[in-house]
């Protein structure tokens, strides 16, 4: 199967941010701030929502963001941290359906 640069490149992207969700914490976490909005939440609300906290969660963030998955914010004390990337997650589900059903055969001429 041949690959042009531009498949490949988005393979790769796309390779990065599943890899990225490949850990049930930090699917967990990212799953927190989308059910928070586009506003986010602070790190100790995060953390009480997700139940992962200190530098485990610092972690996990860390390679989200990362990833474009999620942004971090500081706002005077507090460390916001938003769903970032509404568009990204979008893109990777548009990665996996983009050729839904490509190779499937034509049912309407299987009848005989």
């Amino acid at each position: 199967m041949k690959h042009d640069s531009c498949t490949d490149l988005s393979l790769v992207q796309a390779a990065s941010s599943f890899a990225a969700l490949g850990s049930e914490h930090r699917l967990s976490v990212l799953r927190c701030l989308v059910r928070a909005g586009p506003k986010g939440l602070r790190i100790g609300e995060l953390g009480a929502r997700s139940g992962i906290t200190g530098s485990t969660l610092t972690h996990h963030m860390k390679i989200l963001a990362q990833a474009g998955l999620v942004t971090q914010e500081r706002q005077g004390r507090s460390i916001i941290c938003a769903a970032a990337a509404y568009d990204e997650m979008q893109s990777l589900s548009d990665f996996l359906l983009k050729e839904c059903c490509a190779d499937a055969p034509d049912e309407s001429h299987d009848h005989d």
